[in-house]
């Protein structure tokens, strides 16, 4: 309440009288510092700053704060506080005998005069003190404040509004920042601490356990610990939590803006109870991990139909050395979790089938590098195995091989349209992108995976509850075929056994990936009604001792599956339009015979490694590669010196001539730099390498050697 500067003293008593305001303008007008994150039953989770002038919390009623607090401030402050009417005149008459006679005494403000002070900056206390005009100007408001407020409404606003230590203003930030609980729960000697802030704000520890203490003998009351209680707030100010922090990351991103722009408490889509157990379980589960050079871990769940966060877990907290960085948010390499989008995107375009069998076997593949050698999280090779155990086991060269057919575009294409946001192109990341070398976030990859749960239809995570329209990227027959898959136990058997972690008691599909050097594990995988992802791993970047998807990130998700459908299990998706069922076997007894899924017109009951879907082994020329040098040795016969041409079926140029078909030609080489060439039977260039060749004359008789 602003005012200009009266001309006389009359005038100034007349103004503070016509712009005095009303209680319940005061309370209106109040704007915590600090802003209020509920979750969606109304549970408080977190406090975020977003004013750093002063340190303001809730406005709290008389009726929530402690008894004691109360009689502490009336006694120190005001005794006469409900017996006058807003100045108390025999103690204005005392004080001023007292300064004539240069007596050391304390002023004759009352708690309603203070509050006059509090609400007009023109009548605030200046460093100087105050003059005449402003001291008259004080009791003239004080005293139409006391004709017009209620007594309990006087105390109540000059809790709230008076500054007792520092940046604090009010009671309830001084209850929380010094003595950790709320306003109601104030004991007798930490009202004592409270009431004889007031006389010095700033006070030494020593110096406001003293006055403290004067507080207490006013009540007859013993004050023999309010020493070591002091010196102990004190020291601690703004080091306590304010209440239970349960969501510090998620309040990032929900609160934006200034002070002014916010509302002093805001709903979230946050499930409290499950933001707690979330927490909880991370931190249990690295405790376990203790000695496996692993500190950090996210979490995120997701609610399928609407897109709102039910929990967000950015860090580990204390265990972290890194607690301020969002893992929710930190972008790093997925690993094996991209495999779904893999297969997905083949299964759409009709290249492979639940039943292909691909081959899992040592693959050289080019690059401009030089030669990518996938090799399985194991390091052995399975043989030929059906696309369903490929990615239920998670086995690394049939993925990279499916990767070929596709193209690294494509999947860049595929994976961006998925919310990945990829910032490269696909011939950055190579045939290497189908096991996940490129990074993305954890609430990225859990929402592309809502995707695949709502059967091909992406939307953005609903961070405010304002839920975007979903698009379809994905074919709903291709996402239900990927899904089957992740659900199949007995498909991912062959790697994870059949009693693991990512086994749960109603539907889910899951799937785990660990990057390379062990620095990030994950698990993501949705049920019926939520997608959950769980990364473990360190901040730093630096490797984990023996930790997988399956023992670090699997029990996490695990346990908040569990959680989620505690008392009603999830259950299996309908099969969409445009999928069919029917049995296979395969001829060589590869696999067991089984009931299979297929698109609609890619189904047949035989399978077998020679009969492949065209297309499954577009790989390429195998030999020779790109830059290799032969050299032709005088002293052997021409025809003992053949170079092996092997890669996938098709014709064969070398130099602008055709040599001829298949997948394995026997080639007489000539000196000189050659270019070979691959087409496939359907005209297609499937690949090109240069090679050099050097040789000499060939001698009709043996050289002789020396030795």
């Amino acid at each position: 309440m602003k005012r200009a500067a009266c001309a006389g003293l009359l005038l100034c008593a007349a103004a503070a009288a016509q712009a005095l305001p009303s209680f319940g303008d005061v309370r209106a007008a109040w704007k915590p510092s600090d802003v209020t994150l509920l979750a969606r039953d109304g549970t408080p989770l977190q406090t975020v700053r977003v004013d750093r002038s002063a340190r303001r919390l809730a406005w709290v009623p008389l009726q929530q704060i402690s008894p004691a607090l109360l009689q502490a401030i009336v006694l120190s402050e005001d005794r006469r506080f409900y017996e006058h009417s807003g100045v108390d005149w025999g103690a204005v008459a005392k004080s001023a005998w007292a300064n004539v006679w240069n007596t050391r005494t304390r002023g004759a403000s009352t708690l309603t005069m203070q509050l006059a002070g509090l609400l007009d900056d023109d009548l605030a206390r200046p460093v100087g003190g105050r003059s005449v005009g402003q001291k008259l100007g004080q009791a003239v408001t004080a005293t139409r404040l006391d004709a017009r407020w209620k007594k309990s409404e006087i105390l109540e606003a000059y809790l709230n509004r008076v500054p007792f230590r520092g940046e604090v203003v009010g009671i309830d930030a001084l209850s929380q920042t010094l003595f950790g609980k709320h306003p109601g729960g104030l004991d007798v000697d930490e009202s004592a601490i409270a009431a004889a802030l007031l006389r010095g704000p700033n006070a030494t520890p020593a110096v406001v356990a003293q006055r403290a203490c004067g507080v207490l003998q006013l009540q007859k009351l013993d004050c023999k610990g309010v020493t070591a209680l002091a010196q102990t707030a004190l020291l601690r100010q703004g080091g306590m939590p304010l209440g239970e922090q349960l969501a510090p990351h998620f309040a990032r991103q929900v609160v934006a803006g200034d002070a002014q722009a916010q509302a002093s408490v805001q709903r979230t889509t946050l499930d409290a109870r499950l933001q707690r157990f979330a927490v909880n379980t991370l931190r249990r589960q690295l405790a376990e991990l203790s000695g496996r050079n692993v500190e950090d871990g996210a979490i995120v769940v997701l609610d399928n139909a609407s897109g709102e966060v039910r929990a967000w877990v950015g860090s580990s907290g204390s265990y972290s050395d890194a607690a301020q960085v969002d893992g929710v948010l930190a972008r790093r390499q997925p690993g094996s979790t991209l495999k779904p989008f893999v297969y997905g995107l083949a299964f759409e375009r009709r290249l492979i089938t639940p039943a292909s069998l691909l081959d899992d076997s040592p693959a050289q593949l080019a690059t401009t590098n030089g030669l990518y050698l996938p090799q399985n999280y194991d390091h052995a090779f399975k043989g030929w195995v059906s696309a369903r155990t490929a990615l239920g086991a998670s086995l690394n060269v049939p993925a990279v091989r499916v990767g070929a057919m596709l193209g690294p575009d494509a999947l860049v294409e595929r994976l961006n349209a998925l919310g990945l946001a990829l910032p490269e192109t696909g011939g950055f990341y190579g045939h290497s992108l189908a096991l996940g070398s490129a990074d993305v976030s954890l609430l990225a990859l859990t929402n592309a995976y809502r995707a695949l749960a709502n059967g091909g239809l992406f939307s953005p995570p609903a961070l405010r509850g304002a839920a975007a329209a979903p698009k379809r990227v994905q074919g709903a027959a291709a996402s239900w075929l990927v899904t089957d898959i992740l659900a199949d136990n007995a498909a991912r058997a062959r790697t994870f056994g059949l009693d693991s972690s990512l086994v749960t008691k109603g539907f889910a599909a899951v799937k785990t990936g660990t990057s390379k050097d062990m620095r990030d594990n994950w698990c993501v995988g949705f049920t019926d009604r939520y997608t959950v992802g769980v990364w473990v791993g360190n901040a730093s970047g630096e490797a984990m001792h023996d930790v997988s998807g399956v023992s670090g990130a699997a029990p996490v998700w695990q346990a908040l599956v569990r959680q989620l459908h505690d008392g009603a299990p999830s259950k299996r998706p309908m099969a969409p339009a445009g999928v069919v069922t029917m049995p296979i076997r395969f001829d060589d007894q590869r696999e067991a015979a089984r009931d299979e899924v297929f698109i609609a017109g890619t189904e047949q009951p035989r399978w077998s490694a020679s009969a492949q879907v065209r297309g499954t082994q577009r790989f390429g020329i195998a030999s020779p590669r790109e830059g290799s040098i032969f050299a032709i040795d005088p002293d052997m016969p021409p025809a003992a010196q053949r170079i092996v041409l092997e890669g996938e079926g098709g014709t064969w140029w070398m130099d602008g001539k055709a040599l001829g078909q298949g997948e394995r030609l026997h080639w007489a080489p000539w000196p000189g730099r050659h270019e070979l060439k691959l087409v496939a039977r359907d005209g297609a260039l499937l690949q090109a390498v240069r090679f050099e060749v050097r040789g000499a004359d060939v001698r009709s008789k043996p050289k002789t050697r020396s030795r």
